[in-house]
């Protein structure tokens, strides 16, 4: 009995490393596929893929892929509205080509990344009721 639940683990363990592995190839080349080049993140795997494809929807709907420049103003309104929507308040995002920052996050909240030349600072902030 002791065999089998040994062998059991052993082929758990295998099939999760599997997966995991598995996810790993699976988001490498959705960003080599997207151009995304992750330079920073303290963020799940599924939030970074929302953002992602939020800003991949953004920048196909606006260029209907004839070159036109990223709007980064825009692109960070849809990132905001889109993960304030979804994930709870206080999103904050910043979109261009050259800037600087210092910034202090929720845990599980910041993404930097690169679209081509344009870069993306996405992060969560903690919101606190005020006392009256």
């Amino acid at each position: 009995m002791e065999e089998a639940e040994k062998e059991l683990e052993r082929r758990s363990k295998f099939l999760s490393n599997l997966i995991q592995k598995k996810k790993a190839n699976d988001q490498q080349n959705l960003h080599q596929q997207l151009n995304f080049k992750v330079k920073a993140s303290d963020m799940s795997i599924v939030l970074q893929n929302k953002a992602f494809k939020c800003a991949k929807d953004h920048i196909d709907s606006t260029s209907l892929g004839n070159g036109i420049k990223i709007d980064s103003k825009r692109l960070a309104l849809a990132l905001k509205k889109e993960f304030d929507t979804s994930y709870g308040p206080a999103w904050h995002c910043i979109v261009g080509t050259s800037f600087g920052s210092y910034v202090t996050h929720s845990i599980g909240g910041f993404l930097y990344f690169s679209i081509n030349k344009v870069y993306v600072l996405l992060f969560k902030t903690t919101v606190e009721p005020m006392d009256h």
